[in-house]
């Protein structure tokens, strides 16, 4: 591990002093954006994209153009990936052209730590998703988001909830939060959406929301991963909303002030109830305000030696 950032395709890509550096860089630049506008012009930024997405993509790209960069997007539908041109060879070709940074978001576990590998000196490879496996930046948004709210990450007693098994996101939150010093983690949701390993230092699981939520100060809200679940039946709405979904009884459950927060796409209804979602206990437009920030520091950061 050096000082130097040259891919974010894990958490375990940095240092606590790395994770706690780009988390003041985008506090910072949430207080003043404007002071890094430009301070990129002429790089250039792609997002190659085999998934959806709309908060993940635009804010990367928002997040660039606000930097003075040029942003190209890829996506697989409408490219030679159609054709049959293969993930590696599609990142040689983009590769060629002089890219400073490539943003990969990729259903296969694993892609984006290979393209790193792959990289040439200069060429910055982030990972946006893949898979099951991780989502670094998101990550990144929401340690930002707790960090406007509490002083000390040993403050914090944070319930995730939901589907834990297939989320990207859970996995990705887990480590950083631990790797900056989180009081408690609190783990709940239905046991077919609970992995074997759960249960390990730093986190706890609760066979039930209401236990999870009582006294907790913050609340992450997951929703099913339908596209990713094979083999399990999806759960009734209405039943999962009435067993496992956040709603204002249950909230109140928790401490005063109780911090809520989801990544998105949120399905109302099943794991949050709206009045939950748009309270004022709910971070969660914060949140995506916050993945600008997060994704400047990102770029910035990886580029620092360039500039």
């Amino acid at each position: 591990m050096t000082d130097r950032l040259n891919h974010f395709t894990v958490v375990d890509d940095c240092s606590r002093s790395q994770l706690e550096q780009l988390l003041e860089l985008a506090h910072e630049i949430s207080l003043d954006t404007r002071a890094f506008e430009n301070t990129r012009t002429g790089r250039m930024l792609v997002n190659l994209f085999y998934e959806a997405s709309t908060r993940t993509r635009v804010s990367f790209e928002a997040a660039a153009k606000r930097l003075g960069m040029h942003v190209i997007n890829i996506s697989a539908t409408g490219s030679s990936v159609e054709k049959g041109e293969s993930l590696i060879d599609t990142f040689y070709t983009i590769q060629a052209m002089g890219p400073d940074c490539i943003v990969v978001r990729h259903p296969e576990e694993g892609n984006a730590t290979k393209l790193a590998e792959l990289a040439e000196p200069g060429v910055h490879v982030i990972n946006a998703g893949d898979g099951t496996a991780a989502h670094p930046s998101q990550a990144l948004l929401d340690a930002l988001t707790l960090k406007q709210s509490f002083s000390d990450f040993s403050d914090i007693r944070l319930v995730m909830a939901g589907d834990i098994l297939h989320s990207r996101v859970a996995r990705s939150a887990i480590k950083m939060f631990l790797t900056l010093g989180i009081g408690e983690i609190r783990l709940a949701g239905p046991p077919e959406f609970m992995p074997d390993d759960a249960s390990s230092e730093g986190t706890a699981v609760y066979a039930d929301l209401d236990s999870a939520v009582r006294d907790a100060n913050a609340i992450m809200m997951l929703r099913i991963q339908k596209e990713r679940i094979s083999g399990l039946d999806i759960p009734d709405a209405d039943q999962y909303h009435r067993e496992w979904g956040l709603n204002a009884e249950r909230l109140g459950l928790a401490a005063g002030g109780c911090r809520v927060l989801h990544p998105g796409p949120m399905n109302r209804g099943v794991e949050i109830a709206s009045g939950v979602a748009d309270g004022s206990q709910s971070r969660i437009r914060r949140q995506v305000r916050n993945g600008l920030y997060a994704r400047m520091a990102l770029i910035l950061t990886l580029t620092r030696a360039q500039a």
